[in-house]
């Protein structure tokens, strides 16, 4: 017996556990039907062996009907509590009750059981994109209400009738400092919002990423001049197919960071050449450098490392350039160390034959 169990299948599909149940139910009602009528003709209350036995016949029949209605209901109500425990489970979570978790006890259906599986994933991943929703909102407003509070602050400040010009100089400054820190965050989290939404980079055109990178290096020639920094920049002629406004924040983000972390007299080096069909940028400062933490997290959303440095920001930068690299199918790597300063390595492919360049 034990052999001949062996080579029964473990598992079913749902189709066949569905064909098995009817067959069972007309077997269970057929034999339990006549059992009992084979009871009642012993018993004397109906006679077979008389010439309208053919009553039997319809006895037979209707016992069948009811006794098939009850094993049927008998046996589907276990054969669907998997299904019932399933919708209960989905209730909860439509309801926001991300810790349900469910099982398919005894189940000898396999599509059930990839069912309870999938289930599971998909509410883990709806906690997951919960959780990070909820950071989301409350990093943005803590983003926002900081200046906000600021501005609000000195702004009282300035309607004391008894300051002098120089503080009322001085208040007026960080109230426009701290509104252009609201534009700019504002504008992380629209463009956040863009490179997220997108799947497919469209207007793509074909460009000159050297001079891209030259006038990004000119846009910010007032950071890195006010801190004496000496720029070593070795651009190839390099051409690419790609969409030039979103790589365009790219090397202002990296650029930015990099004046950002370096100290005053410090020096950039800035690369660009192209190895078979690849553009590879590269980007070294001699600032502060990132910790080993640091490094794990500098592409989350509204990670700004070190929280004692006074630097200004809102650590969308880094999210922003990874997502747009990855739109265009390229990678981005970090080295870094604390004291030393960091190496950011692009490499972008061509997104064209080399011969229409």
């Amino acid at each position: 017996m034990k052999p001949i169990l062996r080579l029964l299948p473990k598992k079913i599909s749902l189709a066949f556990s569905l064909v098995a149940l009817v067959f069972l139910v007309m077997v269970l009602s057929v034999a339990s039907a006549g059992f009992l009528v084979f009871l009642l003709n012993r018993a004397g209350w109906i006679d077979l062996n008389r010439p309208d036995s053919y009553r039997g016949i319809y006895v037979l029949l209707y016992i069948s009907i009811f006794m098939g209605v009850v094993i049927a209901a008998l046996l589907s109500r276990r054969s669907v509590k998997p299904i019932r425990d399933m919708m209960e489970a989905t209730d909860r979570v439509a309801r926001g009750d991300f810790s349900v978790r469910t099982t398919v006890k005894g189940s000898v259906v396999f599509e059930l059981d990839a069912l309870a599986v999938s289930f599971n994933k998909m509410v883990q991943e709806l906690k997951g994109i919960e959780t990070l929703r909820s950071d989301f909102v409350r990093n943005v407003s803590h983003e926002f209400k900081t200046p906000i509070v600021s501005i609000s602050g000195f702004a009282k400040l300035l309607k004391q009738g008894n300051l002098s010009e120089e503080k009322k100089q001085d208040y007026l400054d960080r109230i426009i400092q701290e509104s252009e820190r609201l534009v700019e965050l504002s504008t992380s989290i629209l463009n956040l919002s863009k490179v997220e939404n997108t799947e497919i980079l469209s207007e793509k055109t074909i460009y000159r990423l050297d001079e891209q990178i030259r006038l990004a290096i000119l846009m910010l020639e007032p950071k890195w001049s006010a801190k004496s920094l000496q720029l070593d920049i070795a651009l190839e002629d390099v051409a690419i197919l790609g969409n030039k406004n979103l790589l365009q924040q790219v090397w202002i983000n990296l650029l930015d960071n990099a004046i950002k972390f370096t100290d005053s007299g410090g020096k950039l080096r800035i690369a660009l050449r192209q190895r078979g069909q690849e553009a590879i940028f590269r980007l070294e400062d001699n600032g502060c450098g990132m910790s080993e933490e640091t490094m794990r997290r500098m592409f989350d959303k509204f990670y700004q490392g070190d929280p004692s440095r006074s630097m200004t920001g809102n650590g969308l930068g880094l999210t922003i350039v990874k997502r747009i690299i990855d739109l265009c199918q390229g990678t981005i790597e970090a080295e870094s160390e604390l004291g030393q300063g960091s190496v950011f390595t692009i490499k972008l492919p061509f997104g064209m034959d080399r011969g229409n360049r």
